[in-house]
């Protein structure tokens, strides 16, 4: 019997949503994708507050269990779906490796490279010398450790870390960050989108992207 769809509520062009819905076809699972209009305000009403109770996407139904943050969604994903647990490593190092870099997500990412492309493409109010100034830091360190390592951010084989991180780095450009300085995450970016299952988040302008 075919399994369930994972029922996917997104917007397009959140790189929030995009990391989840990534996986998801990495992972080859069927889904069901629901979008979400936030410029209407469908994630503040109540019907939405019922799945999240902090009215943000992405969130996620699977066989009636509901989960909300792309990133605990991530490990979720991995660890009931991934049985060679490739996408989220057993072994501890490697493991408090992907957490350190899902943290990082969830910080400088989402604070340098994610507010610089809230500004650039809906005009957000956030600092955007300050979130140009975050994204140069990170992605100086990130192309010195991409440099000095493998193809991906933690051991020869792409985890959920690089899930985590990739899309608001590809879509830097949109926030006026140019990625010409940093050849190793240019680099990793395409070993990325290499892989088997990769699908793209829309671009809000043509001519937006990377070198």
């Amino acid at each position: 019997m075919p399994r369930k769809p994972v029922t996917l509520y997104r917007f397009h062009l959140s790189g929030h949503s995009h990391r989840v819905e990534l996986f998801l076809s990495l992972l080859d699972l069927p889904v069901e994708v629901i979008d979400v209009d936030l410029r209407k305000g469908e994630h503040k009403t109540e019907k939405f507050f019922a799945r999240n109770p902090f009215g943000q996407v992405p969130v996620i139904a699977d066989n009636g269990f509901i989960l909300a943050d792309s990133n605990a969604i991530l490990v979720y994903l991995a660890s009931v779906y991934d049985a060679e647990r490739r996408w989220y490593p057993v072994d501890p190092a490697q493991s408090a490796e992907v957490q350190r870099w899902l943290s990082i997500a969830a910080g400088p990412l989402l604070t340098g490279p994610g507010y610089a492309r809230l500004v650039g493409i809906f005009n957000a109010r956030h600092d955007m010398a300050r979130a140009h100034a975050t994204a140069r830091q990170l992605f100086e360190v990130m192309d010195g450790h991409l440099q000095a390592g493998s193809t991906f951010l933690v051991g020869a084989l792409p985890t959920i870390a690089d899930v985590a991180l990739y899309t608001y780095a590809a879509h830097a450009p949109e926030g006026h960050i140019s990625l010409e300085p940093y050849p190793a995450i240019r680099a990793w970016l395409r070993a990325v989108e290499s892989l088997p299952g990769f699908v793209p988040m829309a671009r809000t302008e043509p001519g937006f992207g990377r070198p």
